[in-house]
């Protein structure tokens, strides 16, 4: 795959698409070699391979340095979870494993309850849905949990007065994980990691039809 073809509206769309389940990189591969890139196609190239292969290992320490500036404050340790929940919920496949886990967990105490949390049904013409997909997460339009979530976190940032310390906090998070992207050598195994992923969409489009 050429990343240097990938627009940045692409590895949004592959991050919101893509199976976050997958555990982290090991320590040992995620600092194994570093270099610096020959010119700016090859670090453009570079940081997107990587953003997208580490991604959970990025994730992770976005959420440990955010955690780490505030153990002081336990409020902005919890809008700091839901910050990281809400933005969790964004990619198709955390929201949806997340609701159908919570409607199993609910199910064993309220079968009732739980058959209200299901996502309404999409008739489907021609063996194509007839709308857009939408993503629901216990019932809901995932954009209220987004909303709901990020709200709350917001509220709790003001109370804790930890609105400079996060923005501090994400700013070295962020400068962290670009510097990481842009000097970790892209591996064989992120290569021929990006082909399968390819390869898993194709047919997966094409079983759709």
């Amino acid at each position: 795959m050429d990343w240097g073809n990938v627009t940045a509206e692409d590895l949004i769309d592959a991050l919101r698409e893509v199976d976050w389940s997958s555990p982290p990189r090991p320590l040992s591969e995620f600092f194994s070699r570093f270099t610096i890139p020959r010119s700016y196609v090859k670090w453009n190239s570079r940081i997107k391979c990587n953003l997208y292969y580490y991604r959970t290992n990025y994730f992770i320490l976005i959420v440990l340095i955010l955690g780490l500036g505030f153990l002081r404050r336990p409020l902005a340790i919890l809008a700091a979870i839901l910050t990281a929940l809400s933005i969790a919920f964004l990619n198709d496949s955390f929201a949806s494993t997340f609701s159908e886990k919570v409607t199993r967990t609910v199910r064993q105490f309220s079968p009732h309850l739980a058959a209200k949390m299901r996502p309404p049904f999409t008739p489907v013409i021609r063996g194509r849905p007839s709308a857009k997909r939408v993503i629901y997460i216990c019932g809901r339009p995932r954009w209220v949990f987004v909303f709901i979530f990020s709200s709350v976190s917001f509220i709790l940032w003001y109370v804790s007065c930890g609105l400079l310390t996060v923005l501090w906090a994400l700013a070295i998070a962020l400068l962290t994980t670009v510097l990481h992207a842009s000097f970790r050598t892209p591996n064989l195994k992120a290569r021929l990691n990006t082909f399968r992923e390819e390869f898993r969409a194709v047919w997966r489009n094409y079983s759709e039809l």
